[in-house]
């Protein structure tokens, strides 16, 4: 019903940039929020950044000052600007999308992309 592609990862020395995109389709009312998840090998998945439809935004700790997460809400996509990149910042990164699917069913549904890898040498 939803798919959630995600584009942009990549390898990257420390120091460098990456931007993540994430363009959600199919039958979609609205959503409410998207953003991003990153899993290490032999970590368990965490928050990296979130935003409302509204605008407003959350960060982990750990990328704040140098992650910007942004929206176009016209095209349903979700962007991850990653600056000073570090090594400790290689993961693979997930769009997550919460989806209203219809008005006659307004819970909404999470939906996760296929994932990203990116990978930042030191």
């Amino acid at each position: 019903q939803v798919q959630l592609v995600e584009s942009g990862g990549g390898l990257v020395q420390a120091g460098g940039s990456l931007r993540l995109s994430c363009a959600a389709s199919g039958s979609i009312f609205s959503i409410k929020a998207m953003g991003w998840y990153r899993q290490a090998p032999g970590k368990q998945r965490e928050l990296v950044a979130t935003i409302t439809s509204g605008g407003g935004t959350n960060y982990a700790d750990s990328v704040k000052g140098r992650f910007t997460v942004s929206r176009d809400n016209a095209k349903n996509t979700v962007y991850l600007q990653m600056n000073s990149l570090k090594p400790e910042d290689t993961a693979v990164y997930y769009c997550d999308a919460l989806v209203i699917l219809n008005i006659m069913v307004p819970t909404p549904m999470h939906y996760w992309g296929q994932g990203t890898q990116v990978t930042v040498s030191s």
